[in-house]
């Protein structure tokens, strides 16, 4: 089993190493993952073997707290109470490193004054007669400063006692070695003013240590106040993530409308949903209606309308309309609660990179401690005073501090994987960020992740005498039990054709092959050529040529049978995004061999391959063979990324070296995928690559730092350039040293907050060309081939019943061009306007609440030609796009009808 801890104490990379060393150690531990950021810890282990409370104990032993995660509290937390005692500690120990480090500097001023001013010409305390005082008072402001910052001693001390030393304890050495020299000299002072020796009494104050302890602590937690201030900051994403779910819902109990937190919502409870709120858990809706706006969550651009039955999602928000809902997911269980804990597991986990400083910093410790007993020794040896010697032994103690050792990992990491997030991508794992980068092949599903997942006929042929209606309503009625795309796109077609869909008896779905069904009597088959082959229905040269036909110009034909007679043939393709297209363009920039998988016959697969110039396309795949595909790659010795939809290709998705479920939400994806994309788009597989190499180049640029401070600090503190150059380090300079340096570990890591997708979707426009001639869906095919050969055009919808094309493109088109490219297919463009966008602002009058916003942008979004509306309430005004043909009249009219009043449109 898995179980999660908080462990108290931990203040370094050697404390993170300690705790990982002695939990591994025990028998049945299988893995052990700490976090220094989150001050957490995840074991695996054999409940048979170990037990919680033994985990707890060997912690403790060390020196640290270690308790079961949320084991303090009586009741099972939501996310946010837990997001917000997180966030509340972080505060709490922000606040008080603050407090520490502010009346540390007020005191550390005077001692300062005191014990240097006479060197810099400020004679303070000055005099043999004031010499005792001088040192008693400096003794008093010390001890004050040690107090105050204390925990190092207890912790530092109590870790090295435990034979594991920190970071606490390299600063308790070098302060209280001061201090303890520092209380001799007072020794010496006294017992010299007694033999009346006043000239060695001079010399023995010189030896008073007090400011170095005092200023070494001081400036440690300058650097510790600071760390916490930045690391505060890696949490900006899941912050975001938190703030998306409402405090508060509505709720009926009894039949009466109440109040409550969002947190205490139970299962089967009934949600009431009004305009301009945010849904607090995850369920279906029972009654009324609304438009739910899921951009936060799924990246969909456009209100999504929520009628009965259908479900609803966390932290989505409801644009327009009322509705209720029966709870179905609550707490930890609620799609928000999921994707921000797989935000917080990645950025708390460890990435392969992060083991070499793991390792280093779990033998650092105690070799700075001998560094600096020998270096202390061989000044002395050689014939330095023990100032001279004990002064360079403390500035290695202190300048050695593997703070920044520890941060340059997890700081990084933390913010890589919250920028993810902030784009719409779930990395489950630090492994996973650091492998996105290095991945060399990437075998992409074709249907609903090439393409949009939404299928539409192309093209009818009947073979048997009978009408298209008649054969149209029998094939609906045979694929309206599939939930395959391509038969529910058959169904789709019937339905606006108002076609009649038949009942039907003893059916049966063939996965990856087709259907079979009983209608009036009669047994139909519906599907690809192996699985009529299969059910020995004779296929005749003309339905082959047919098939080879339509297959060569990337549409999927669906053969159908009537008792062993094929009756028609119905063509359907699928559109392919133009993300899609844009993203397989920077793979082939990164010479990532792209491979796309599909159950598509060959001459089918191999059209659509050639269009996109993929690298590799394989088809005829049976969803439960895509798995062999991806291991047959791997013992190639690729690194292959699987992108699916994260349901069919569960197995292929866990198989290769990293899957990626796109625009998926499901339970399956998230279970089975390491990234997960909650917009379905292909670039960003692109971003993620992207962020995963900006992330490793940062941990590399840190750890570099990190270690060359070390190596380059370490010999000049110990003073190896001071017989040459008469260079050396005072502890005081080395523990400034060492606080900057934790400090630029962390700024550096931050940088990646700027993070930004390099490449965005391109702003597309539009064209309407009216064309003549079109007759069937292979006509219309052929207009759309000879349409996206035409440059700039980045997606055309040929509808031949309307006669037009919808042609999207980017940047500027040639349109005649786009005339000529409808000419040679043999067709006759008849006109093409192009649908401009131009902004609008139209001040509203008369608008109170949330509800009379959505009112007033309900009203003007069915304005026909009208997109992009944006209600201000505060503002009084409805922003929107529209094209040319819409009037200010026509905005007028849309606004008054909702009954307020129109001041002015611009």
């Amino acid at each position: 089993m898995e179980e999660k801890f908080d462990v108290t104490g931990m203040t370094c990379a050697a404390c993170q190493a300690n705790v990982t060393r002695v939990v591994s150690k025990l028998d049945g531990v299988h893995h052990c993952d700490v976090s220094l950021l989150s001050n957490s810890m995840k074991v695996e282990f054999d409940e048979s073997k170990v037990n919680e409370q033994t985990i707890c104990d060997v912690v403790n032993q060390i020196g640290y707290g270690a308790s079961v995660h949320g084991a303090s509290q009586n009741e099972q937390s939501g996310f946010r109470k837990e997001w917000q005692n997180r966030q509340d500690r972080v505060e709490l120990d922000q606040k008080k490193a603050k407090q520490r480090l502010v009346f540390s500097l007020i005191l550390l001023i005077p001692l300062l004054l005191i014990a240097m001013g006479p060197m810099v010409g400020l004679p303070i305390l000055e005099g043999m007669e004031w010499m005792m005082v001088s040192a008693l008072t400096q003794l008093i402001l010390c001890l004050c400063i040690l107090f105050i910052q204390r925990h190092f001693f207890i912790t530092g001390f109590k870790a090295l006692i435990n034979k594991a030393p920190n970071m606490d304890s390299l600063v308790a050495i070098g302060s209280g070695a001061s201090l303890v020299y520092g209380l001799v000299g007072i020794y010496q002072m006294a017992y010299y003013f007694g033999m009346q020796d006043i000239e060695m009494a001079h010399m023995a104050m010189h030896s008073l240590y007090f400011e170095s302890a005092a200023t070494i602590v001081t400036l440690v937690s300058v650097g510790k106040y600071l760390e916490s201030r930045s690391k505060a900051k890696t949490s900006d994403a899941l912050d975001k993530l938190v703030d998306l779910a409402p405090k508060n819902a509505t709720i009926l109990r009894d039949g009466k409308e109440i109040v409550v937190s969002s947190e205490s919502i139970r299962i089967h409870d009934i949600v009431v949903i009004r305009p301009g709120q945010r849904i607090p858990v995850d369920g279906k809706v029972i009654s009324g209606t609304g438009y739910v706006d899921q951009s936060a969550i799924t990246g969909e651009s456009l209100p999504v309308e929520k009628n009965v039955g259908d479900s609803v999602i966390s932290a989505t928000m409801n644009e327009n309309g009322s509705f209720q809902f029966e709870a179905e997911k609550v707490g930890e269980d609620t799609t928000l609660a999921k994707i921000i804990q797989l935000v917080d597991d990645a950025g708390n986990s460890k990435a392969p990179i992060a083991r070499l400083a793991d390792k280093v910093s779990g033998i650092f410790v105690p070799v700075v401690i001998l560094i600096a007993l020998i270096t202390g020794l061989a000044w002395f040896v050689s014939g330095q005073t023990v100032q001279f010697a004990l002064s360079n032994a403390i500035s290695v103690l202190v300048i050695s501090c593997p703070c920044a050792l520890g941060l340059a990992t997890p700081v990084a990491i933390m913010v890589g994987t919250g920028k993810a997030a902030e784009n719409g991508i779930l990395i489950k794992s630090a492994a996973i960020l650091e492998q996105l980068h290095s991945i060399d092949t990437i075998v992409l599903d074709k249907t609903g992740t090439i393409t949009s997942g939404k299928p539409s006929v192309q093209g009818i042929k009947v073979y048997k005498n009978i009408s298209v209606n008649d054969f149209v309503s029998i094939a609906a009625s045979l694929e309206s039990g599939s939930l395959h795309p391509l038969g529910q796109a058959i169904v789709t077609y019937a339905k606006e054709k108002n076609i009649k869909v038949q009942q039907y008896e003893n059916f049966m779905n063939i996965s990856g092959r087709g259907v079979q069904a009983s209608i009036n009597g009669h047994m139909y088959l519906a599907g690809n050529k192996r699985f009529l082959e299969e059910n020995n229905v004779i296929l005749n040269q003309t339905v082959l040529s047919d098939l080879d036909s339509y297959a060569s110009l990337g549409q999927t034909p669906m053969i159908f049978v009537e008792d062993h007679s094929v009756i028609g043939l119905i063509c359907v393709a699928d559109t392919i995004r133009s993300t899609s297209k844009v993203a397989l363009e920077q793979f082939k920039k990164k010479n990532i061999h792209v491979v796309m998988l599909t159950g598509d016959n060959q001459k089918t697969a191999n059209a659509i391959g050639k269009s996109l110039s993929v690298d590799e396309v394989i088809s005829d795949v049976l969803p439960q063979d895509k798995e062999s595909v991806i291991r047959k790659l791997q013992e190639q010795g690729k690194k292959v990324m699987m992108v699916g939809d994260g349901i069919n290709d569960a197995p292929a998705l866990m198989r290769a070296d990293i899957g990626v479920a796109i625009g998926a939400g499901t339970d399956i994806a998230l279970d089975s995928a390491d990234v997960i994309l909650m917009k379905s788009s292909l670039l960003d597989v692109v971003t993620a690559m992207d962020l995963s190499s900006d992330v490793i180049k940062n941990i590399k640029m840190n750890l570099f730092w990190a270690f060359f401070y070390n190596i380059l600090g370490i010999p000049v503190a110990a003073g190896l350039l001071y017989p040459a150059l008469g260079l050396r380090l005072s502890p005081m300079i080395g523990s400034a040293c060492m606080s900057l340096s934790s400090v630029c570990v962390v700024t550096n890591a931050l940088r990646l907050r700027f993070f930004k997708p390099r490449i965005q979707s391109e702003e597309v426009e539009t064209y309407t060309m009216q064309i003549d001639g079109m007759s069937c869906g292979h006509c219309a095919w052929l207009v759309k081939d000879a349409l996206m050969k035409v440059p700039n055009v980045k997606e055309a919808r040929v509808d031949y019943n309307l006669g037009k094309a919808d042609i999207e493109y980017v940047q500027q088109v040639n349109k005649v061009a786009l005339k000529q490219a409808v000419k040679d297919a043999g067709y006759i463009p008849v006109e093409y306007k192009e649908e401009k966008k131009m902004k609008k602002v139209v001040t509203v009058d008369g608008m109170m609440c949330m509800h009379c916003v959505a009112h007033v942008k309900d009203a003007l979004s069915k304005v026909e030609g009208v997109s992009d509306v944006e209600v201000s309430l505060d503002e009084k005004t409805a922003t929107l796009n529209c094209t040319d043909d819409v009037t200010d009249q026509m905005l007028s009219d849309a606004v008054i009808n909702a009954g307020y009043t129109v001041i002015s449109v611009k």
